[in-house]
């Protein structure tokens, strides 16, 4: 069976962790996954003319996704990540490479071959890079996958944003912390998470809506009233950098390949718990994966 084609669309970068640099960035984080779960994955992003670029270039080659990487006169971009707990914090600097990619004919072509394309809010804090990628996801087959991962950082976001993005989507992924700071965003108080993740199906015409809480469950909830609420598993965790980004990749890829919404939940499930024991957001997958669900509900009989 040809494998589906994967395209994500924004920032690329390193973070720098306590332990060192890795490669990173929520989108290539995603296709990276989606690349391990059965999907052709392919990154549009951009870093600068400098020996971090060099090294980052590589890296995205060696990971085994293929990039579309342009380069240009800004810095590399880098992330200063601090741990509290294994929880990471960021400090995202500004005028970066990502934050000027340039829209040409070889990323209308990528784009228009893909059959799911993932973005965010934080590569459209600059215009350039936004207008970019507005364009781009015009250029996606209607049949397409459009996997908005919110994914909310500092300040770089706004209703009329959010809500331009989620007319284009498929699919919303948000986590409990961003679900609370869309309720007063969007006026929608006084409902459970589920009837706040059908508000937002409803009215932008969703596939699914993908609400995560962390160390704690994910629901997912699909068009036509089908849902799956997962207990997240206990594990001794490293960090838990890019976790959420292997949940969304695996469960885009899985759903892609033929996979119920119970049996991609599962694997997105897992493959996340599998990251936060791992440092960094591109681990290298075992030859087989631990089943963390299956240890954690057997552990509870």
């Amino acid at each position: 069976m040809t494998k589906p084609i994967v395209l994500s669309l924004g920032e690329l970068l390193w973070d720098m962790l306590p332990t060192g640099k890795r490669a990173g960035g929520a989108p290539v984080n995603f296709a990276y996954h989606a690349s391990m779960n059965g999907a052709e994955s392919h990154s549009i992003s951009a870093v600068g003319q400098d020996p971090l670029g060099d090294e980052l270039v590589t890296a995205t080659q060696e990971s085994g996704v293929d990039s579309i990487i342009q380069r240009n006169a800004w810095p590399t971009s880098t992330v200063e990540v601090a741990l509290k707990n294994g929880i990471p914090e960021y400090d995202i600097i500004e005028g970066v490479a990502w934050d000027h990619l340039l829209y040409t004919r070889e990323l209308i072509d990528m784009a228009s071959q893909a059959d799911a394309v993932c973005y965010g809010t934080l590569a459209m804090r600059s215009p350039e890079s936004r207008e970019t990628i507005i364009e781009l996801l015009k250029h996606t087959k209607p049949s397409a996958m459009k996997f908005f991962d919110v994914n909310i950082r500092g300040d770089y976001y706004s209703k009329e944003l959010i809500e331009q993005l989620l007319d284009q989507a498929t699919i919303f992924k948000i986590n409990d912390v961003e679900l609370l700071m869309l309720r007063d965003l969007f006026n929608i108080g006084g409902t459970s998470d589920e009837q706040a993740c059908d508000w937002f199906m409803e009215r932008y015409d969703l596939d699914y809506v993908i609400l995560t809480g962390g160390s704690t469950f994910s629901t997912i909830v699909a068009r036509g009233g089908e849902s799956s609420t997962v207990d997240t598993p206990i594990v001794d965790v490293v960090d838990t950098v890019g976790a959420g980004d292997a949940f969304s990749g695996t469960f885009a890829a899985r759903i892609l390949t033929g996979s119920t919404l119970t049996e991609a939940h599962r694997a997105a499930v897992n493959t996340a718990a599998f990251v936060c024991t791992q440092h960094g957001a591109w681990p290298t997958y075992p030859a087989e994966m631990p089943d963390y669900l299956a240890a954690a509900e057997s552990a509870a009989e």
